[in-house]
């Protein structure tokens, strides 16, 4: 065992791993692009296709989770939940507090059959980020720059669009709009107080436009709301680096069924109903810290090998001309190739170690709290 940890903790098997995701993302990119003549041929058929491709390329990440550093995964949940999973079209709402919540929810799409067909509403900022952004951009995901006078025509255009996606999605929303900080934390319990609702205890207020336009425009063909709460045994603060570095997590996943014609049509109904949902999560959070799990019966979805195998598909593809040219290099006794190779190795594992960090809460904080930002809805 110590050995494997060992060998994860090597910085080369670490930089190999992340070649193989940044350019079979290249490759799958590429691929997706072509595939854009199908749409005013076949809309569904290129819906079809686009799913299949990132799933190839999420997987890899999910198979870091899973399979590399070996993170738990349980739910909190009824069976008869879980006999719904992956049949029917849902919006998911998911806290936001930790730098790897969106990878546990890719788990469990993956282990469900729906991960090539996840969305969610993401911050426009991310549709600029190489592979994720534009992996995206083909998957139809609905981007906002998280100002409603601007948002408005292109996230109502966008969620219309969805309507008649042909795959069971999970359509991801984080109410919260940012992730968890303490100082964002009580800049939103200010709002709280001005508005006269509950202030929440492990939350920020739930900005509710999102929440009731995407209902508003999925209504008809979202069959209910997920309500996920993820925590972490012992306290941990999990990191996607950690992840890459072979860290073994114990993720903890509540999981709640709303169907549809239970939730309120009326626009300002609907809010208060989310309003009413965070102030129950918070409830969940607190009874978690205080006995270390959630309440209900617990499931564990076996993990699948197709993440391994797609991992592996792409490793023998692309690592072997690799290895070869690497291994041409030094025999070539040439300065110039040694040297070029060297600083193509820097230059990727700075790349890879940007993509990492797109997923730090640090690096990734919002203008949420600036005075000058537009008050929360």
């Amino acid at each position: 065992m110590a050995l494997l940890a060992y060998l994860k903790s090597l910085f080369i098997l670490q930089l190999l791993m992340g070649f193989v995701f940044v350019v079979s993302g290249l490759i799958i990119n590429f691929i997706q692009l072509c595939t854009c003549i199908l749409w005013p041929i076949n809309k569904q058929l290129y819906r079809r296709i686009n799913c299949r491709l990132s799933y190839s390329l999420w997987s890899q990440l999910v198979m870091l989770l899973e399979w590399w550093s070996g993170t738990d995964c349980t739910l909190y949940t009824d069976q008869a939940t879980v006999d719904k999973f992956g049949k029917e079209h849902v919006i998911v709402i998911l806290n936001h507090n930790f730098e790897i919540d969106f990878l546990c929810g890719w788990t469990m799409c993956e282990r469900y059959g729906i991960l090539g067909s996840s969305k969610v509403l993401a911050k426009h900022e991310l549709l600029k980020v190489p592979l994720i952004g534009w992996t995206w951009y083909f998957l139809e995901i609905v981007f906002c720059k998280r100002k409603w006078e601007e948002d408005r025509k292109t996230v109502f255009k966008g969620l219309t669009r969805l309507k008649d996606y042909p795959e069971c999605m999970w359509f991801l929303l984080y109410c919260e709009g940012t992730r968890f900080t303490e100082t964002k934390h009580q800049i939103s319990m200010q709002v709280a107080e001005s508005k006269g609702l509950p202030k929440l205890k492990y939350h920020l207020l739930p900005r509710t436009k999102g929440f009731t336009t995407t209902m508003q425009c999925l209504k008809g063909t979202v069959s209910a709301v997920y309500d996920v709460t993820l925590n972490f045994k012992d306290n941990q603060t999990p990191t996607l680096l950690g992840i890459v570095n072979g860290k073994k997590y114990k993720a903890d996943m509540s999981v709640r069924r709303f169907p549809v014609e239970d939730i309120p049509d009326d626009e300002q109904e609907c809010a208060n109903w989310l309003h009413k949902l965070y102030q129950e999560k918070d409830a969940l959070q607190e009874n978690y810290n205080k006995e270390g799990k959630f309440p209900g019966p617990t499931i564990i979805p076996p993990r699948r090998l197709w993440t391994l195998l797609n991992f592996l598909f792409w490793a023998t593809l692309l690592l072997s001309p690799l290895i070869n040219f690497a291994c041409g290099v030094a025999v070539s006794g040439s300065p110039l190739l040694i040297i070029g190779f060297i600083i193509f190795l820097i230059i990727a594992s700075v790349a890879i170690r940007r993509l990492i960090g797109v997923t730090e809460v640090k690096k990734t904080g919002s203008s949420y709290g600036n005075p000058e930002a537009k008050k929360q809805n």
